[in-house]
Parts: C-alpha cells; sequence; structure tokens
C-alpha cells in the first residue's frame, strides 16, 4: 500500500534532551495533538513500555525483555519512537540504528531473529484504525537526521483478526511465511487439523522404539539445566547446518550471547516466557543423551518455538524432533496455549505440523534522499528473494556460497543470522 505523503518539513524537532533526543507536535484527525519522541535508550520508557505489551496481540519480540536482551549484546544505537496524545502514551517502537553501504536503517531490535512483528499500541490508538499520513510524516520528521530509513520487517498487515496500525505505510510482501497451529476445543480436535490419524500412529511407533531402549522424558529446563542445554543445541545446529553446507545463524557470538540473557529473564519459571528451553532426553540403553531440544517463548495464549535442534546419531528411527514437538504440544494444549507458531521458514516439518500460514509484510518509512532511494532497493531485493525461494535448486546452490562465504569471514554487522533471509 503506498503511503500518503504530505510536507511537515516546517516542523520543528525539540533540542535533543537527555535520553529524550527529539520532539516532534503534530495533530489527529480527531483534533488531539500527537506527540512523538525519540529516545536512544529503553530505560526511561521500562514503565509505560511493559504497560503496552499487556496487550495480548502484542508481539512478545516487541516485549521489554527480549528487546533488553538484544540491546545488552548487541550495543547498537536505539532510535526508539513513542507516540503519545495528550497525558497517554499511544504508540512505543522499538528501533535500533544499523548502518550499512552508507545507509543508517531503522530496524525492530532483534533483526532476523524475530518471528512476527506488531509494535506496541494502545487501545485507544488500536481503535483508530492505521496511521494516517500526517501521523507517519511526523515520525519521519522526529527520526530526520538520525535515519535515512526506517525498514519494518516481519510485520502481518492483519493479526489473529486484527488490522495492523502499520498497514498504511508502503509495503512488500516478505519473502518468509510463518506457520501455526491453531488449538481446538481439544487435543484430539487440534490433530484432525494435520491428520490425527497418521499422527497418533507415529507417535505410538516411536514411542515403542525408545521404550524398547529404556524409555525417554520431556524435559523442561530449570536453572540448573538452561545453559548447558542451550550450549548443546549450539553444537548440534552448528553440525547440521556444516552437513547441510548452511551458514550457522547462530555464530555470532552476541546472538548467543543474547539468547542466554533471555533464559535468565523473570518469570520464565511460569506459563509466560521470553525463552525456555526443552529437551528430550533418553532412558535406559542411552540413558542422558539428548537427540532433540527446542526453545519455546510464551506470551499470554501464542507460543513460538524460536529455534530447535536434533542429533540422529543414536535413534533417527524414533524422529526424535518430531516425538519433542508431539510432547510439547499436548503439555501447551492442557496449559491453554491457543496457538503454536513455529515462526518463519518454509521448511517441511512446519508444513506437516500447520493447517495455517501468515503473510508478512516488509514496511518502509523513508525520512531522507538517500533512504527513498534505499527503500527502492530494498523493495527489489525483496522481490528478488522471493523469486529465488521459488526456485529450490538456485536457492540451495545460493545458501552453499553463502555457508562457504561466513565460513571465511567475520560476521557482519547486518542485523543478525537467522534463517529469514
Amino acid at each position: 500500500m503506498q503511503t500518503q505523503t504530505r510536507d511537515i518539513a516546517d516542523m520543528v524537532a525539540a533540542e535533543a534532551t537527555d535520553e529524550q533526543t527529539a520532539s516532534v507536535p503534530t495533530q489527529t484527525a480527531a483534533g488531539a495533538h500527537l506527540r512523538v519522541d525519540i529516545f536512544d535508550s529503553m530505560a526511561p520508557l521500562e514503565a509505560e513500555w511493559r504497560a503496552l505489551e499487556q496487550d495480548d496481540l502484542c508481539s512478545l519480540h516487541q516485549s521489554y525483555d527480549w528487546c533488553a536482551a538484544w540491546v545488552e549484546s548487541f550495543q547498537r544505537p536505539l532510535t526508539i519512537v513513542r507516540g503519545s496524545i495528550g497525558e497517554h502514551v499511544a504508540f512505543i517502537l522499538p528501533l535500533e540504528i544499523i548502518r550499512s553501504r552508507g545507509i543508517r536503517r531503522a530496524e525492530f531490535t532483534g533483526g532476523h531473529h524475530n518471528n512476527i512483528n506488531t509494535g506496541l499500541f494502545s487501545a485507544g490508538f488500536l481503535a483508530n484504525g492505521e496511521l494516517t499520513s500526517i501521523q507517519a510524516n511526523a515520525i519521519a520528521a522526529a527520526l530526520r537526521g538520525k535515519v535515512d530509513v526506517a525498514v519494518l520487517r516481519n510485520v502481518p498487515l492483519t493479526w489473529r483478526g486484527r488490522g495492523s496500525p502499520l498497514a498504511s505505510l508502503t509495503s512488500i510482501e516478505n519473502q518468509n511465511r510463518a506457520f501455526q497451529l491453531p488449538f481446538l476445543g481439544s487435543f484430539e480436535a487440534s490433530l484432525k487439523q494435520v491428520n490425527a490419524k497418521r499422527r497418533r500412529k507415529k507417535f505410538k511407533h516411536q514411542s515403542r522404539l525408545l521404550d524398547a531402549k529404556g524409555g525417554y522424558e520431556h524435559v523442561i529446563a530449570d536453572f540448573e539445566q538452561q545453559d548447558a542445554l542451550l550450549d548443546l543445541f549450539f553444537r548440534q545446529k552448528a553440525v547440521r547446518f556444516k552437513d547441510a553446507g548452511l551458514p550457522d545463524a547462530f555464530k555470532d557470538t552476541r546472538i548467543k550471547t543474547a539468547l542466554r540473557a533471555m533464559l535468565h529473564r523473570h518469570g520464565n519459571s511460569g506459563l509466560d516466557a521470553t525463552l525456555q528451553i526443552h529437551a528430550l532426553r533418553l532412558k535406559g540403553e542411552h540413558e542422558g543423551h539428548i537427540p532433540a531440544i527446542a526453545a519455546l517463548s510464551r506470551k499470554g495464549d501464542h507460543v513460538i518455538c524460536q529455534f530447535a535442534s536434533i542429533d540422529e546419531t543414536l535413534v533417527p528411527e524414533a524422529s526424535p524432533g518430531e516425538l519433542l514437538f508431539w510432547l510439547m504440544i499436548e503439555r501447551l494444549h492442557r496449559e491453554g496455549a491457543a496457538l503454536f507458531d513455529f515462526g518463519i521458514g518454509n521448511q517441511t516439518y512446519k508444513r506437516s505440523w500447520c493447517p495455517m500460514e501468515t503473510v508478512q509484510h516488509d514496511l518502509f518509512l523513508p525520512i531522507s534522499t538517500m533512504g527513498h532511494l534505499a527503500a527502492v532497493a530494498q523493495r527489489g531485493i525483496t522481490r528478488t528473494k522471493v523469486a529465488i525461494k521459488s526456485n529450490r535448486r538456485l536457492y540451495s546452490f545460493i545458501q552453499k556460497i553463502r555457508a562457504r562465504r561466513d565460513g571465511d569471514a567475520a560476521p557482519a554487522d547486518d542485523g543478525g543470522g537467522g534463517d529469514g533471509d
């Protein structure tokens, strides 16, 4: 959707003061003044931020704890956008500045490791629908001089029945979709969406195979176990990437540091969790061996599988990764979750579990002349990625080139390194 534009060059930004670095007033259609402030640190916004993230449909990836872990690890400069109407906060967009090829981009904190981005909006602001062109221009005016373009990736224009206030910005469909399993009234009803008879038969077969070797258990890591299991995940995943000829998405030590920090956030022992490690552990003949690991995040009734790994050196015939997903989904069903999200990326195992997929978009708000050109170029790059990913042979070839390149070069400061490219 093309953004309507209006020249607001005569708006005067306030002088920078401590944490708050810019303030631009404008006026909404309803007549209430919208003030846009830019902050270069998270701390002054914590109370307002945590209040807005209570919205059930706000992505966990915009939660204070998720963003704090990435900010502390990567130490990129921040340009957090806060919009206020009167004394009330209307929205917060947690953005960081990434410099690449002479362009300063404002992107969501967490980069390519975010599976879904929504921004944070108050109930009152959501009731007004999409950002108006005047409001978008006010954000651009506040960001002027700090960045050239805002690139808001992986935003669903509609999420669980609610439209995004950001949908009025210029957009292009992202090359990746996200895959979900909705939970229905019973576990059996949920399974019927993905061939319950076949799923249950496979689960029984897996269980018999492992029971014959001494059994297994589903482990949810406690404080003493979580770091060791995360380290094991990194080792397992590195082997899988290498065997597949793919670049290691977790090679950057800053990514490892951020994920480790999330494990230690408050509240991970309850139903809601910034990051929680699950594992399948064998008993008997292979006592203590961990053939499958997955990390889940939960906010309200929405659960996201952030990453997973398998080790098929001992019991590949039991499909340990599939078995772990069954055990996690069955447990989460009992605990009142409503949606199990396998995240972005078109893998066969995700499609086998998921009757639902979510289209996501990349949104653009150009600030400078260079930013306008960068936005056009980025849309062209995204279209190229879509074309490449639709050609499996070409995509596989390019991934192998990337793997060789990443093995020879230090990680670039490009916003992350997930599988979403």
